[in-house]
């Protein structure tokens, strides 16, 4: 099984990929459905233990779903990497 920290540093640091064109999808209490996203843009920085953006720091343990390009890359109700 591969982690979203791992799926996310893939993005930033393969040739040929770009973390900016993935959606993160993550638990956000209070949100329409207790779920929000952030455009890979938007993320700072990939910490230990979770990724910040301008706004906040979210743990890596909430994120939900990355979709890369369209395509779902990481699913955690699935536990599958693409």
């Amino acid at each position: 099984m591969t982690y979203p920290r791992e799926t996310l540093n893939r993005l930033k640091w393969d040739d040929g990929k770009d973390l900016d064109d993935a959606i993160v999808w993550y638990v956000h209490r209070g949100a329409p459905g207790d779920v929000t996203s952030v455009q890979g843009s938007e993320i700072k920085t990939l910490g230990r233990g979770f990724f910040e953006t301008g706004e906040a720091s979210i743990p890596y343990h909430r994120i939900t779903r990355i979709e890369y390009r369209g395509t779902v890359i990481f699913d955690k109700e699935r536990e599958r990497v693409a």
